[in-house]
């Protein structure tokens, strides 16, 4: 039997950890593949958010047509910042001037927001009761995804001015619901105020504009689909579907998305007609000094030519009274842009130009 010898084999040794060296020229390659990669990343999440935003649009442009459809003309304007929507008046063809709210808020029952678009409800169309007043508040601050851009910011209410005008159908709030759309209401420019002081007068058209823009008496003035107390009808788009704007996203003072300070986003998106939740493509049928842009921290308009425009940095989006929807360049012709703008101008426009 053979004596037990000592192993000749030799273990190897354990592998030695990183060199400090080694560990930072590893994380310098990582940094720099997060630094190539984050900008991938960001204009994925980018064009993912523009998406969403394009769907957007288009649900209130198909709702928007579904009322046309049902009912006989495009949503009314409104009457005013005083004034939010009222189940009880309306919409009826003829009688569309007696709705008090935004076109968004007659827009709800076709975004499958009829409850919503109840809250307000009270059995009495010519009076104003507590129900409805409380049911208006409940309303009016319910933040809907659908309004919002998520280029822009998130899908919450945001703050109110306890100081603004009255509003006459609903109690104080303290923070509304907004939108990031706008009604195209032509190429003649800024119309809307705090409108009429009771319902009696709104019904017989005194205290709307001083310009004197209202619905159907006297004649409408306004040359878009929406607009103060407006009834458009289909065959009223003389120029033709596929070549009038409906509907599009607004330009914002980009320091004042949450604030409520933005004069031409401080209203409830269930408001009556204003620059809140209309813009125009023109001032008295003339190229609007102020083009589409996009927004700009610490820039504010003139709100006489308040203008469309997005968060985005390639384009906005705007809906057709087709029902399609196109993000626009910021450099798009200015007259072609106020004559998309204009439902009856007659202008002949080149498809490819925009």
């Amino acid at each position: 039997m053979e004596p037990n010898l000592p192993s000749t084999i030799r273990h190897p040794k354990s592998p030695h950890g990183f060199t400090l060296v080694e560990l930072l020229v590893v994380i310098t390659i990582i940094g720099i593949l997060i630094a190539l990669l984050l900008p991938a990343v960001q204009a994925a999440r980018e064009a993912a958010r523009q998406v969403q935003c394009k769907n957007h649009l288009k649900q209130i442009a198909l709702a928007a047509l579904t009322h046309e459809q049902k009912l006989g003309f495009f949503p009314t304007g409104g009457w005013g910042t005083s004034w939010v929507g009222d189940p009880d008046r309306g919409p009826v063809l003829g009688k569309a001037h007696r709705q008090p709210g935004s076109w968004i808020y007659n827009c709800l029952p076709f975004l499958e927001q009829e409850a919503l678009y109840l809250l307000p409800s009270d059995g009495m169309a010519d009076r104003i009761t507590p129900q409805q007043a409380q049911g208006a508040v409940i309303m009016c601050q319910t933040p809907l995804s659908v309004l919002y851009c998520p280029s822009r910011r998130p899908c919450v209410a945001l703050p109110y001015n306890k100081n603004q005008s009255p509003t006459y159908n609903s109690n104080k709030f303290d923070v509304v619901a907004r939108s990031d759309y706008a009604a195209n209401s032509g190429d003649t420019g800024y119309n809307g105020r705090r409108g009429p002081t009771s319902l009696a007068n709104g019904d017989k058209g005194i205290g709307f504009d001083p310009w004197g823009y209202y619905g159907a008496n006297p004649p409408v003035l306004q040359t878009g689909i929406m607009y103060l107390c407006s009834e458009v009808k289909m065959n009223d788009i003389s120029d033709g579907t596929t070549n009038t704007y409906f509907a599009g996203e607004k330009y914002l003072n980009a320091d004042h998305y949450l604030t409520g300070i933005d004069g031409s986003d401080d209203q409830s998106a269930f408001a009556g007609a204003d620059i809140d939740n209309h813009r125009w493509t023109g001032y008295n049928g003339a190229i609007s000094p102020q083009p589409p842009i996009q927004d700009i921290p610490g820039y504010t308009p003139n709100y006489l030519y308040s203008q469309f425009g997005s968060a985005h940095s390639n384009g906005f989006h705007m809906a057709f009274c087709d029902g399609s929807v196109r993000i626009m360049n910021y450099s798009i012709n200015l007259e072609v842009h106020r004559c998309l703008g204009n439902r009856k101008d007659g202008r002949a426009i080149d498809g490819k130009m925009f």
